[in-house]
C-alpha cells in the first residue's frame, strides 16, 4: 500500500478537535521551554558580562578569584612583571568598584563602576552598543556612562546630561548606551582614575588586567606563564573565567536548578498531554486504522502514518510557538531583557518539540498495533 503525506493530513483534519489540541499542547509546551532557555541565556549573559565587554585575550585577576563580579584588588607592580613576560604583546589595568548613586528626585541605587584606561577603554563599553555620545566623552569632567534601560533606576533619566552623585560626588551621563545590563548592579563605565575616585581606591591598586598576546603565540600557554612564574594572580583565559563566573554565581543562587526543572516540567506535561491526546484520537479512530490493515496495511504502513502525523503536529506546533516567542522576545525587550534565540538554541527547541511529539506517539502505536483487522467486521 503505498504511503504519502497527504494520508497523515487528512487523517489530521478528519479530526479537527483532537489535532487542536494536539497542536495545542505542543505549542504551550515549546513556549514554556523556549521562554525559560531564553530567560535563563539572558540570566546567564548578564552574571558574565563584564568579561563578554571585553576584547583581552587572557584575564589577571587575584589568585583566589573565580568569579568576575568579585574581584579583589591587586598591585599595579603586577602590570610591569606580566608586561615583562614573552609572547605578551599588551596589558591594560581595570578597576571595579560598587558605588550608591543618589538623584535629584531623591531616589538612589547600587552602581557598579567599571574604569580603564582611554583611549583604549579595554572593559568597555561595547562600542555597538552606544546610542549617545563617544567614547572619548567619558574624559570630561565627573562623565560616565548609563544604560538607556536603566532609567527607571536613576531618576527616571540616562540622558546625556543627566547629573546626580556617586557616594557623594558629582557625576555626569555623558555616554549612554543600550543593551548593557548588569548582575547585582547597573554598570556605568569611567576612566580609571575616576573610577578609583569615586570609591578612594589608591592609585597603586587595580582590579584586574587585560591581556592580549602577541600574534602567533598560544594562550594557554601564556596563561601558564603567567600563573607559573606570578606571584599571587591567576591568569584566565577569557572565555574560562565567564564560564566559571557562570559556574559560580549558579552554584550559589540555585537559578540553574530552578530554570531546568522548568523546562523539565515543560517536556514532561508536553509529553502526557500529546501522548494521552492522540491515544484519545486512535481509540476514537480504531475501525478506520482497523480497515486499513483490513485492505493489507502492515504495522509498519500504520507506525509511519502515525509518527508522520506526529511529525506534522510537531512543525505546526513549533512555528506557532515560535511566532509567540518573538512575541514575548519583543515584548521583553521594551523592559530592557534582551532575549536572544540563537540558531543553536532554536535547533535545541525544535528537536526537543519533535522528540516530545514522536514519544507522544508511542501511546496511539502500542494501541493500534494490538488491533485485529478483522474487528472492523464486527459491528
Amino acid at each position: 500500500m503505498k504511503f504519502g503525506i497527504k494520508t497523515a493530513w487528512k487523517f489530521i483534519r478528519f479530526d479537527k478537535t483532537k489535532s487542536i489540541g494536539v497542536v495545542v499542547g505542543i505549542v504551550i509546551s515549546t513556549f514554556l521551554i523556549g521562554q525559560q532557555i531564553g530567560t535563563f541565556n539572558f540570566l546567564t549573559g548578564l552574571m558574565s558580562v563584564l568579561v563578554k565587554n571585553t576584547t583581552a585575550d587572557i584575564w589577571v585577576v587575584d589568585n583566589k578569584t573565580t568569579d568576575a563580579n568579585q574581584l579583589s584588588l591587586i598591585d599595579t607592580r603586577k602590570e610591569k612583571e606580566i608586561k615583562s613576560l614573552e609572547g605578551v604583546k599588551e596589558a591594560f589595568p581595570m578597576v571595579v568598584t560598587n558605588g550608591k548613586a543618589k538623584f535629584t528626585n531623591g531616589t538612589s541605587a547600587v552602581v557598579n563602576i567599571i574604569g580603564s584606561e582611554f583611549p583604549y577603554f579595554k572593559a568597555g563599553p561595547d562600542r555597538a552598543k552606544v546610542v549617545q555620545g563617544e567614547l572619548s566623552d567619558l574624559v570630561q569632567e565627573a562623565a560616565v556612562s548609563a544604560d538607556y534601560f536603566d532609567r527607571s533606576n536613576f531618576g527616571g533619566s540616562s540622558n546625556v546630561g543627566t547629573c546626580f552623585e556617586i557616594n557623594g560626588k558629582r557625576a555626569v551621563i555623558t555616554l549612554q548606551t543600550k543593551g548593557i545590563r548588569g548582575w547585582g548592579g547597573y554598570l556605568m563605565y569611567t576612566t580609571i582614575d575616576r573610577a578609583r575616585f569615586y570609591s578612594n581606591i589608591p592609585s597603586t591598586a587595580i582590579s584586574a588586567l587585560l591581556v592580549n598576546v602577541k600574534k602567533g603565540e598560544d594562550v594557554d600557554e601564556v596563561v601558564d606563564q603567567i600563573n607559573n612564574s606570578i606571584y599571587g594572580v591567576r591568569a584566565w583565559q577569557a572565555s574560562s573565567l565567564s564560564s566559571a563566573t557562570i559556574n559560580s554565581v549558579l552554584a550559589s543562587t540555585g537559578l540553574g536548578a530552578s530554570t531546568g526543572s522548568l523546562v523539565g516540567f515543560a517536556i514532561v506535561a508536553g509529553f502526557f498531554i500529546i501522548g494521552l491526546t492522540m491515544y484519545s484520537s486512535a481509540l476514537d479512530r480504531i475501525k478506520d486504522y482497523g480497515t486499513l490493515k483490513a485492505i493489507g496495511a502492515t504495522d509498519s504502513y500504520i507506525r509511519k502514518l502515525i509518527l508522520t502525523q506526529a511529525a506534522l503536529f510537531a512543525i505546526v506546533g513549533f512555528m506557532i510557538a515560535f511566532v509567540f516567542l518573538l512575541g514575548f522576545k519583543n515584548g521583553m525587550y521594551q523592559s530592557g531583557i534582551v532575549i536572544d534565540f540563537s540558531p543553536g538554541v532554536l535547533v535545541l527547541i525544535l528537536t526537543v518539540t519533535f522528540s516530545i511529539s514522536l514519544f507522544g506517539a508511542v501511546f496511539a502505536i502500542r494501541r493500534i498495533k494490538n488491533v485485529e483487522p478483522a474487528s472492523v467486521f464486527r459491528g
